[in-house]
């Protein structure tokens, strides 16, 4: 126990924080039409371990949160598709933009969710999570990477090989 959190806690935490940054970097990197590869790589292992550790969990029926998991990963399974097996060929490279873009997003909407559980300054203002300031705060992401997906989707255009 670290701080009050088992070790499986603690790196389960770490890869979503290490994903959310580097899953920043791979969607920014996107707008000036690049794929970074160690990035991407990084991005899309942490992601994917982040999503599978999160079953690991102990529960008794299957959560909300399980779903965003099981969503996660097919939007990662078809970001790395577009990736790996497609080449970011024709309509690949806008599938490959908008599920990077989806995947962060639910890493950054479980992220907020564990603020307002964990940080006591925002348990006190949205104990349920069901108050506005949780609505608010998980509505404006929504909002944002609405926006970032779909400019991301249209302005990706990877490296074909001609001048």
């Amino acid at each position: 126990m670290i701080l009050g959190f088992s070790t499986f806690t603690w790196v389960h935490t770490i890869l979503s924080l290490v994903a959310i940054v580097a899953g920043y970097v791979v969607v920014r990197e996107l707008f000036a039409s690049r794929t970074p590869g160690t990035w991407t790589t990084v991005y899309f292992v942490t992601a994917v371990l982040t999503s599978v550790t999160g079953f690991g969990f102990p529960f008794t029926k299957f959560l909300p949160s399980h779903w965003v998991g099981v969503i996660s990963l097919v939007l990662l399974a078809g970001a790395i598709a577009a990736y790996y097996l497609f080449h970011l060929a024709g309509p690949w490279r806008w599938v490959y933009a908008a599920t990077q873009s989806l995947a962060l997003y639910f890493l950054v909407f479980v992220l907020i969710a564990q603020l307002f559980m964990k940080v006591p300054a925002l348990a006190a203002l949205a104990p349920t999570q069901s108050e506005a300031p949780f609505a608010i705060a998980q509505g404006v992401i929504l909002l944002l990477f609405a926006v970032i997906t779909i400019a991301a989707a249209i302005k990706f255009k990877p490296w074909t090989g001609a001048a």
